[in-house]
């Protein structure tokens, strides 16, 4: 390990960022240097300009540009202790927001039948179950299923904190089932089934492949990604009568504005409302005959 590494490494850990936010500056860093084969302390504005173009002419996700620029923020200015203004590492505008695909309550029971052995059956139902990220559901360990109290513990989620969801009778059957089949045991609820990684938990990537086989297999035709199970349970919650505040909670946003998407995804309220045609006294059309050109 490099020293720069080291010392980022340590001021990302003294400012408490979470392991995700660590490893993605990490990598932003590292491929800034890469590109311009040099060590990152020998660059700096003229650079970092020149680099940002690159990120756009590569047609990249604001997003994506955005988290890179973040990184190089980070760096400069709390590794480095540069006084780099604003102009010289600008922000992307971000794109309005997309409306995330959600699944019905019938197409979220197919997916789940049309997985394809009992572990990918259990990330699928747990993913739903709970409304948690898959990051979250990779770090689950034995003793986070409080079958006492009924709960699921989160630990260490987004922005490094612990929050609990309830846990569903008809979940917690599933993991008994799921547990006691497990030939290797390493701590992990989600143990990796690879036997050189014979003490970490299953990658984000058997996650993603899990949602990606059964969407197949069930004949789904909408882009389904483990995200799109955790909007899935908000949309059927609030549809269901859970207040915002309540799914704000279970799905650990800091921001409420966060949850509030939801309002527009769920047809609750857009059922109790009459559609204007039906609320019309129109007359009778004949039937049968051909409409005039």
């Amino acid at each position: 390990m490099t020293q720069l590494r080291k010392m980022t490494l340590e001021e990302l850990e003294r400012r408490n960022y979470s392991q995700a936010t660590a490893r993605a500056y990490i990598g932003a860093i590292r491929r800034f240097a890469v590109h311009f084969h040099r060590s990152p302390d020998q660059l700096g504005p003229m650079e970092i300009r020149e680099y940002q173009l690159h990120l756009y002419q590569g047609k990249l996700h604001p997003r994506t540009i955005s988290l890179q620029t973040a990184a190089l923020r980070f760096f400069y200015r709390k590794v480095l202790h540069q006084r780099l203004s604003a102009d010289d590492l600008p922000l992307p505008k971000l794109l309005r927001r997309q409306v995330p695909i959600v699944l019905s309550c019938d197409e979220v029971a197919r997916l789940i039948d049309s997985a394809s052995n009992l572990r990918h059956r259990t990330i699928l139902m747990t993913l739903y179950s709970t409304g948690m990220r898959r990051s979250e559901l990779c770090h689950l360990r034995p003793e986070d299923i409080d079958k006492e109290r009924m709960v699921v513990r989160i630990r260490q989620g987004k922005g490094g904190k612990d929050r609990e969801v309830p846990l569903s009778p008809k979940l917690l059957e599933q993991l008994r089932t799921y547990y006691r089949s497990l030939k290797r045991r390493n701590g992990w609820l989600f143990p990796s089934l690879q036997a050189r990684r014979p003490v970490e938990p299953i990658s984000q990537k058997v996650v993603w492949y899990a949602c990606r086989e059964a969407t197949r297999r069930a004949g789904i035709t909408k882009p389904v990604h483990p995200h799109t199970l955790r909007h899935s349970f908000a949309t059927h919650l609030f549809d269901s009568g859970a207040e915002l505040p309540v799914i704000q909670t279970l799905l650990g946003h800091a921001d409420p504005r966060d949850t509030m998407i939801y309002l527009h995804l769920a047809t609750r309220k857009l059922r109790q409302a009459p559609n204007p045609l039906e609320t019309l006294c129109l007359a009778s059309t004949p039937g049968g005959e051909p409409a005039e050109s």
